[in-house]
């Protein structure tokens, strides 16, 4: 009668195998949350298009960007404000977060001269950072902790290509 020796696994080679799933899995981990802090950004500048788009079509309406009594230059509006002046005309369901929940800011400035009426407008989400800088780039951004400005019509600063953490 012939005895078998049972075969199994050596410890080295589980922890080879551990080792190399461990690899794997933080690879993995943060591809996703790269690809997550890229959809945050991507859903805050779609919102900003789209705030923006009701915000030019009541500007054609009233011919101003600001509401009744918002004559200081670069006077800020408030979210409510901004709902009592988009929604539901211009706007049937006003964001008022980023992609990161943090709450977007909105301006507008006063006219030289006699008129008080608002010429341009800014819409802008601090980044994942949640605080707005006090100086811009002008063009793209590679940070997630970044501000993105929609100004007068267009983004001034927003995010492209791959983006560091």
């Amino acid at each position: 009668m012939k005895i078998s020796k049972a075969r199994g696994f050596t410890l080295i080679e589980l922890l080879v195998v551990v080792a190399i799933i461990g690899i794997i899995a933080a690879m993995a981990v943060t591809n996703y949350m790269s690809a997550v802090q890229r959809a945050r950004q991507k859903r805050t500048m779609a919102d900003m298009k789209t705030i923006a788009g009701a915000w030019e079509s009541r500007a054609v309406d009233v011919r101003a960007y600001n509401a009744a009594g918002l004559t200081v230059p670069l006077q800020a509006i408030s979210y409510p404000q901004m709902l009592l002046m988009l929604s539901p005309t211009y706007i049937k369901q006003m964001p008022q977060y980023d992609g990161w929940n943090q709450s977007l800011s909105f301006t507008a400035d006063a006219a030289v001269g006699a008129s008080t009426q608002a010429s341009e407008y800014a819409i802008r989400s601090a980044g994942r950072d949640g605080v707005f800088s006090s100086t811009y780039i002008a063009g793209t951004t590679t940070n997630f902790d970044c501000d993105i400005v929609y100004l007068g019509g267009k983004f001034v600063q927003y995010p492209e290509g791959a983006q560091s953490n």
